[in-house]
């Protein structure tokens, strides 16, 4: 289930209400920062790339992407003269997308005369899906159509140089992290034991366990709530100061391969991106 669709609480087959006094419109749009680095390839060509993504939540419809125009590739863009309009946003204004030798009519679109409470679209393109190569977060490449952060929890590979610190200590610095979304949280980043000082944690008496991934969880049966990252996490501390501010995630129920043998953490950290080309067997 999303939140827009299918029957999430925005979709026109909503099972549930809103518990509020007076109706609500028909309609319903959420506008919300994706909070992930995403690209958009186009005849070879990187034409988008953008950190400050607003995705729009439409009901009936999969997430859109709405890209700043500064965070677009100059001259990817030409304007054309088809129009339309949103039931909702007013004007639209269609674009010719260009890279290369390749030019797709119709293939991006902006909202022109946006009412005054849709002003987070302001000065922000979209992308037709099917008419691009390729849509990727982080160094992910999402296939099929725009994932739904309220239907899954989401895993990315990522380019990023992190760096996690505790005071003046670097307990991690790695070039292969990965990033975990989920809805609820900020995003958390998982580093490879190997890439992580581990003289710098001390382990600490507790452990958590998932509720959905735990390997033989059933109705009914308790567990102490924690990091919904795996199915079971041994905490450590990377100061005296600062209790439970690391774990290490294991005893996966799913998707093993992929998030085994890392430890996360909540310590203060700082990542930097490298270009696509710089980032190792990354590229479509």
């Amino acid at each position: 289930m999303g939140l827009s669709w299918q029957q999430g609480p925005l979709a026109p087959g909503a099972v549930g209400r809103f518990l509020v006094p007076a109706p609500l419109p028909a309609r319903m749009l959420f506008a919300e920062p994706l909070r992930r680095r995403m690209r958009v390839l186009f005849g070879d060509e990187w034409i988008a790339d953008s950190e400050d993504v607003v995705l729009l939540h439409e009901p009936g419809r999969y997430p859109v992407a709405y890209f700043p125009l500064a965070d677009i590739t100059a001259d990817a863009l030409h304007p054309g003269e088809h129009t339309t309009r949103h039931r909702d946003l007013g004007p639209t204004s269609w674009y010719t997308v260009h890279a290369g030798t390749r030019s797709t009519q119709r293939a991006a679109w902006r909202h022109t005369e946006l009412p005054a409470h849709a002003r987070e679209l302001e000065g922000r393109v979209a992308f037709a899906w099917r008419a691009m190569d390729a849509f990727y977060e982080e160094d992910e490449r999402i296939v099929g159509h725009a994932a739904d952060g309220y239907h899954r929890i989401d895993i990315r590979r990522t380019g990023r140089h992190l760096v996690v610190r505790s005071g003046d200590s670097v307990v991690a610095d790695t070039i292969v992290p990965l990033v975990l979304y989920e809805s609820g949280f900020a995003p958390r980043w998982y580093v490879p034991r190997a890439d992580v000082d581990e003289s710098t944690l001390t382990p600490v008496e507790g452990q958590t366990f998932c509720p959905y991934t735990a390997p033989g969880a059933r109705p009914g049966r308790t567990r102490t709530p924690g990091p919904r990252c795996g199915a079971s996490a041994e905490w450590c501390r990377s100061n005296p100061t600062r209790s439970r501010c690391a774990w290490t995630a294991s005893d996966y129920g799913w998707n093993p391969a992929r998030t085994s043998s890392r430890t996360a953490s909540t310590a203060t950290s700082t990542s930097t991106r490298r270009p696509p080309s710089e980032s190792p067997d990354r590229q479509p």
